[in-house]
């Protein structure tokens, strides 16, 4: 009771807060009234500015020195705007020129890092997600060193990413900054998500803000999809590769009146051919055919907003055993191994926002959204049905505040939000053949009902001082009817010593809700047990990172150098322990074992530049230590790197764009570390990408195993190099690339007993695994696409 009362205390001091300034805000479009991102908008003769966001839009103090707001954009002749007092601008820049209607333009950054916000916080354009095939979430991230992507296992597709070293779940993934991408969604959520319905990315590193929930652990990233009062009435991207896996993506937006607009996004994709390179008698990804279809309406009429979202899709994936030879091979029945998945799942939307004052933002929003996801899958004899119904309401009040009527270039700038939450999750889930036959009592078929609601309330405080600090503290209270009360506190400081460096620190709590099988699907396909001891705990972390970054002018151009380091530790947290047993997957909570710890340390630095114009270049470099306790095959418990997790990771990529934008060229080579298999894993026989390594640690406790038969196995670093080549003509372009160009494979990813005189893995022997993959599974692939838009007319 103490600690909630605290807790309340603290929330109202900070919903007190009563300090601002009158900042300038506003939108930069173009002349045909599309919205600009990345404009630079800075008062004349300072270097107080910043740059607009994905949605054009703008807000920086005052100075006392200038009422002149210069604006600029690469390719856009310079505004310059007498600005009096606190007001909302819309600025329209003009094209440098236009010569046969082909507008000669400046190369636009394609990610681009905020030099004023709290949080570090880079979002990929979509000239970014343009460099790449893209054609879903998961596959965006490709050209990134701060996000990994990576199959789950060798026999049913579904990605997983990782960030600071940590696994998706702990990700928080959010489509318009509402909760989305969770629970039963996770294992192929983000595929849900096709590329060409993503106007841009936002990727947000260690604690994020506390008004979109608590789930943020390593970070956050959020979607941002097409809009209907911007989109083109008619766009097309169609998609093939060497698979001869086949996409269609067909969207447009409209204006229904003045105030209304409507938009449609649709994809479909089929693949149905079955390959299998490694000879080892299953495909390497499933046959699967995807429908998803999206619709969305924009009310604006005077101060109010509106927005209502409506999403359904269905997808189909069938794969295991070739179908060629589960009734043949060898003459063996039971060769047959059939992966079967099917989801069904409807979601969305309805946002509502008022402003009741323009010059401080006085305003509320409220959020509501829910979801349906339904999934039948199957992975050999192992069935696993399961229904997820999610609810979540959010009510946000904001506004700033001035220090002093009397001086309208206040440098001084205050902001609060504040508002409640609530969160709904029913999962209903029918099992066989997953946990030991004790938690399943025999071969019955077992029924698993959870309910949760989580009811809180919220304040964040954002204090800026010209365009030096920007101090942003965060506090929430939830009630969860499983766990109980729980306070995540948060901030964010950035501080600008100079106009050419930015440093930026942020600490802070993040908790989310276990589930079993959801967070561990990975090893559905195989023969591993899952075992239970003792019921899953709320997982709690904390979090604390530093960021520091500079701005160096070369030339006319400028050198971005940026440099981070991020821990993570779990307070108490599931561990999915895949080495005391090759043939199981004991699921613990770390409050429940004396000593078990689980942390990462991560590192990176990065830079990025213009060289000359048209040619941007990027390098970067992450080393990641992920350590989690583990017991070892004789029971002892150990602190070891996590398994199957990438020790570095390296990316270099090159992008040229021709002066009137007829050609685009981009290349991305990457450099993927070693990373430690799982405790009693044997390489292939005759493979050259693995090593023992041993540990001369005196205490297992602390270096993991010292020496002898228990050293632990590391694969090898290795390279992948992906391409694209563009070519642009008024509203249509065709590209080409190719993916895994060094045609790099892990050598067997499918574990098992193999048939006498055959290559083909049993799938009814006790060692049949398809979870230990940690490097691609099939070699070369080229793709072909092509774009066509038809454009808004204003």
């Amino acid at each position: 009771m103490k600690r909630n009362i605290i807790s309340l205390i603290a929330f109202f001091l900070l919903s007190a807060v009563a300090y601002g300034a009158k900042p300038v805000s506003g939108v930069v479009m173009d002349d045909k009234g599309e919205l600009l991102i990345g404009a630079n908008v800075y008062w004349a003769g300072t270097s107080t500015g910043v740059a607009t966001d994905i949605d054009g839009a703008f807000s920086l103090p005052t100075v006392g020195s200038t009422n002149q707001l210069v604006t600029s954009y690469m390719g856009y002749h310079n505004d310059t705007t007498r600005v009096h007092g606190g007001e909302q601008l819309t600025i329209v820049l003009v094209s440098d020129l236009v010569l046969d209607e082909v507008t000669i333009t400046e190369r636009k950054m394609a990610v681009l890092r905020s030099r004023t916000a709290a949080f570090d916080t880079q979002t990929l354009t979509g000239d970014e997600l343009c460099k790449a095939a893209c054609c879903n979430l998961s596959e965006s991230f490709e050209t990134s060193a701060s996000v990994d992507v990576a199959y789950a296992d060798a026999a049913t597709g579904a990605k997983q990413i990782r960030l600071l070293g940590l696994s998706g779940t702990y990700v928080q993934l959010l489509t318009e900054n509402t909760p989305n991408v969770r629970g039963l969604a996770q294992s192929f959520g983000m595929e849900y998500i096709p590329g060409a319905w993503m106007e841009a990315i936002q990727v947000s590193k260690g604690t994020s803000s506390v008004v979109n929930g608590y789930e943020a652990i390593a970070g956050q990233i959020n979607v941002e999809f097409l809009k209907p009062q911007k989109q083109d009435p008619i766009a097309v991207n169609l998609y093939l590769n060497t698979e001869l896996m086949a996409e269609i993506n067909a969207t447009g937006g409209w204006d229904i009146n003045d105030k209304v607009s409507t938009g449609i996004l649709l994809n479909a994709k089929d693949m149905e051919l079955e390959m299998d390179h490694n000879h080892d008698g299953f495909t390497d990804l499933p046959r699967n055919r995807n429908l998803n279809l999206l619709n969305r309406w924009y009310i604006k009429s005077g101060d109010y907003t509106g927005q209502v979202l409506v999403r359904a899709l269905y997808d189909q994936r069938l794969g295991g055993t070739l179908s060629t030879i589960r009734d043949r091979e060898l003459g063996i029945r039971n060769y047959y191994y059939s992966i079967d998945l099917r989801t069904r799942r409807i979601d969305g939307f309805v946002k509502n926002g008022y402003v009741f004052d323009q010059e401080t933002g006085m305003s509320i929003g409220v959020i509501a959204s829910a979801s349906y996801h339904s999934q039948t899958n199957r992975y050999g004899s192992r069935l696993w049905d399961a229904n997820q119904t999610n609810a979540y309401l959010n009510a946000i009040f904001q506004t700033s505040f001035e220090d002093s009527e009397a001086d309208p270039f206040d440098l001084h700038e205050h902001k609060l939000s504040a508002g409640i939450s609530v969160n709904y999750d029913r999962y209903d889930e029918q099992y066989k053949g997953i946990f030991a036959a004790s938690q399943e009592q025999g071969t019955k078929n077992q029924d698993f009902l959870s309910n949760e609601v989580t009811s809180g309330m919220f304040a964040e405080y954002t204090y800026s001082y010209k365009d030096k600090v920007t101090l942003l503290v965060g506090l929430r209270e939830d009630y969860s009817n499983r766990y109980g009360f729980f306070t995540t506190p948060r901030m964010n400081l950035r501080y600008a010593p100079f106009e050419w460096w930015t440093l930026r620190g942020s600490v802070g709590l993040g908790y989310r809700s276990p589930n079993a099988i959801a967070d561990n699907a990975a090893y559905l396909p195989s023969n591993r047990v899952y075992t239970m001891e003792k019921s899953l705990k709320q997982e709690r972390s904390f979090n604390t990172g530093i960021t520091t970054t500079f701005y160096i002018p070369i030339g006319k151009r400028e050198l971005t150098l940026s440099a981070e380091y991020y821990y993570t530790r779990f307070l108490d947290g599931v561990i999915a322990d895949i080495d005391q047993d090759l043939h199981g997957v004991r699921l613990f909570n770390i409050s429940d074992v004396a000593g078990a710890k689980s942390y990462s340390h991560n590192y990176q630095v990065e830079a990025n530049m213009e060289i000359l114009r048209g040619w941007t270049m990027t390098a970067a470099f992450r080393y990641t230590d992920v350590k989690q306790s583990t017991f070892l095959p004789t029971g002892e418990l150990v602190l070891m790197d996590k398994a199957l997790q990438n020790q570095f990771k390296a990316v270099l990529t090159t992008s040229y764009q021709t002066p009137l934008k007829t050609w685009q060229f981009d290349l991305t080579a990457q450099f993927n570390g070693p990373g430690r298999m799982p405790m009693g894993f044997t390489a292939p026989e005759g493979s050259k990408q693995y090593y023992e390594k041993t540990i001369t640690s005196p205490s297992p406790s602390v270096g993991g195993v010292g020496g002898g038969p228990e050293s632990p196995i590391y694969h090898k670093w290795y390279p992948q190099l992906l391409g694209q080549i563009t070519k642009y003509w008024r509203t249509c372009s065709l590209y080409l690339g190719a993916e895994n160009m060094t045609n790099f494979t892990q050598d067997s990813p499918i574990r098992g007993d193999r048939y006498e005189n055959s290559t083909h893995v049993n799938p009814k022997s006790p060692d049949f695994d398809a979870s230990m993959v940690w490097a691609p599974i099939s070699g070369w692939k080229i793709y072909l696409g092509f774009r066509w838009n038809l454009e808004r007319k204003e």
